[in-house]
């Protein structure tokens, strides 16, 4: 028998680490016969820390939201004694939400140490990556790629047979094999549960594709805000050369290839293929005209295929069961399955991989359990900054690239940001827009200038200081940024301001010409007052008012001075009586 800990970082985050602890000091104490493993992130990351207890016999009783109280329990209740501990247990629902999922990327996902090796080997670890060096040509492996439909997971949906074969094609004897892990949209974090979670699959996959263009080296680009991912990564790459996975001469076919890792400093626009060369190579990162492309003249201007983690991910799967199996799921344009990163106002936030066609719906609430408290859903926000929202009118909405793509949003990398009625759009669209206009590298006037404008006017708005026109401007402005830029950064900036006017423009009317925010998000345009029929005269509010503004004797009704008050929201947070209301 064994005890399994989910320690992804959402894992440890929650305490998973003192939880274990706790474990291994309670099994030495009694001179249990247990051992103590750990796993990744199963994508349920509202039940961290999350304890799989295994019998000899391979039966598994998942307990969730343990603590290090709940460890001792779970040792002397269950596991000694063999009682049951349904409070403790993942509930039938949560069960439920993960069986609707259709697991190829994050397959090991929770299921697997990532620490060692010969629980990959114990999956089948490898083995496609043998196929393909000792019984395929590289035309074969791209023609697999292109019959399994397999389109870049990093935001473009760029078929990745193409690029494969454009880098294979390139003249040249070196050419390199580079992986995108620069995951940097806010809400999202794929990438860096596989790297977590599954090193090896990102291994593996990077082994198969360098085998087809011809590569001898491979760089994977991860931001240094990945600690954790970087440390079993580049034990991952340890591992697999000893093992003789990476290296000289692999499976004896005369084919060389080996890993290294750079850590990024985090600048979003690296994320963009021609930027992350230049950070490669020492240089500021910035992006560059194309053609000619990466897969012509990338890293030291040598053919360079460049693919994120996920798509890197899927391609061992699509070895061991054939490119017409994952053709097989999803779309006629869109193939397979799509990890995403669904945060914000849901019920059940984490990782979910579903086969492509689903609907937005049927993500949020049949596998993430709806909008937190019950409240009314408006909106979910696709590809981070460079995305858009899409509102509550388009949840039958299929993801699928062209779909998404029809609403304004794109699929991007995978962020799935939901909001419910408390959320103010135009602050969504300030916000991501304050985020690209920051990360921006300045070298396109349109894209430094122009988001810095249409984030002075969103400011303007959010404060009740918007004047008539400025919706106008916005959209003039979109349109010359997205024209005027040279890389994806600036010109997919405008997405959120472009759909949230295009779905919720009487929110920035509202705002602008009756100095009103609907969400009641905006505190420079809400107005406090008390309700003389609830007010009890406590003094709560007018004891915890920072400026004075709130007047009244004890046990008698309190009034606001609008001319004093802040809006600070304190006498609406310690009123007990509802008796203070937001307008």
């Amino acid at each position: 028998m064994k005890i399994v800990i989910g320690s992804g970082s959402c894992g440890i985050a929650a305490g998973a680490h003192k939880v274990q602890t706790a474990f291994e000091a309670i099994i030495a104490e009694k001179g249990l016969n247990l051992s103590v493993e750990q796993t990744g992130c199963i994508g349920t990351c509202y039940l961290e820390p999350i304890v799989d207890v295994v019998d000899d016999a391979g039966k598994k009783i998942t307990f969730v939201n343990v603590t290090t109280d709940d460890a001792r329990r779970i040792i002397d209740d269950y596991v000694v004694a063999q009682k049951e501990l349904a409070d403790l247990q993942i509930s039938l629902e949560d069960l439920t939400m993960i069986g609707k999922q259709k697991r190829i990327v994050l397959r090991n996902s929770g299921i697997i140490d990532p620490e060692q090796i010969d629980d990959y080997l114990a999956v089948d670890g490898y083995l496609a990556a043998k196929k393909c060096l000792t019984e395929m040509t590289p035309d074969a492996i791209i023609e697999t790629v292109k019959v399994a439909g397999l389109k870049g997971r990093g935001g473009a949906g760029f078929p990745t047979w193409f690029k494969w074969d454009a880098a294979k094609k390139s003249p040249g004897t070196t050419k390199y094999m580079v992986c995108n892990a620069d995951e940097g949209d806010p809400g999202a974090f794929m990438d860096r549960s596989v790297l977590e979670s599954d090193p090896h699959a990102l291994i593996e996959g990077m082994l198969i594709g360098a085998k087809a263009i011809g590569a001898s080296e491979g760089i994977i680009y991860v931001r240094a805000e990945y600690p954790l991912a970087i440390v079993r990564l580049q034990n991952a790459i340890d591992q697999a050369r000893e093992k003789g996975f990476l290296g000289d001469n692999l499976f004896e076919t005369g084919f060389n290839f080996d890993l290294r890792i750079k850590a990024g400093a985090g600048a979003f626009v690296c994320g963009e293929e021609t930027a992350l060369i230049a950070s490669l190579e020492g240089e500021r990162g910035m992006p560059r005209l194309k053609p000619p492309f990466p897969a012509q003249k990338g890293y030291w201007n040598k053919p360079t295929n460049i693919n994120n983690v996920e798509t890197f991910a899927n391609v061992p799967w699509i070895f061991r069961n054939g490119g017409d199996a994952y053709a097989a799921l999803g779309t006629a344009e869109s193939k397979g399955t799509k990890v995403f990163a669904l945060t914000g106002k849901v019920k059940k936030g984490g990782l979910v991989e579903i086969p492509m066609g689903l609907t937005l719906h049927d993500v949020i609430f049949d596998i993430g359990g709806g909008i937190k408290a019950d409240k009314a859903f408006k909106a979910v926000q696709m590809g981070g900054p460079s995305g858009g929202c899409i509102p509550a009118s388009l949840l039958g909405t299929p993801i699928d690239y062209a779909e998404i793509t029809k609403t304004g949003a794109i699929m991007g990398s995978g962020g799935m940001v939901v909001m419910d009625e408390t959320t103010c759009m135009v602050d969504m669209a300030r916000f991501f827009l304050d985020f690209t206009c920051k990360e921006s590298c300045g070298k396109c006037t349109y894209c430094r200038v122009g988001t810095t404008r249409m984030l002075e006017i969103l400011n303007r708005i959010t404060r009740g200081e918007g004047r008539d026109g400025d919706i106008e401007l916005l959209e003039e402005l979109c349109y010359k940024i997205k024209d005027g830029s040279l890389c994806g950064l600036g010109q997919t900036a405008p997405n959120p301001v472009l759909t949230t006017i295009k779905y919720f423009r009487n929110e920035y009317e509202d705002h602008i010409y009756n100095h009103k925010c609907t969400a009641k998000s905006c505190k420079p345009l809400l107005t406090y007052t008390i309700d003389k029929e609830k007010c009890v005269g406590c003094g709560a509010c007018k004891k915890n008012c920072p400026v004075t503004a709130i007047t009244g004797e004890k046990k008698q009704v309190h009034e606001i001075n609008q001319d004093i008050c802040i809006k600070c929201g304190k006498c609406f947070t310690v009123c007990k009586f509802d008796s203070v209301i937001i307008d």
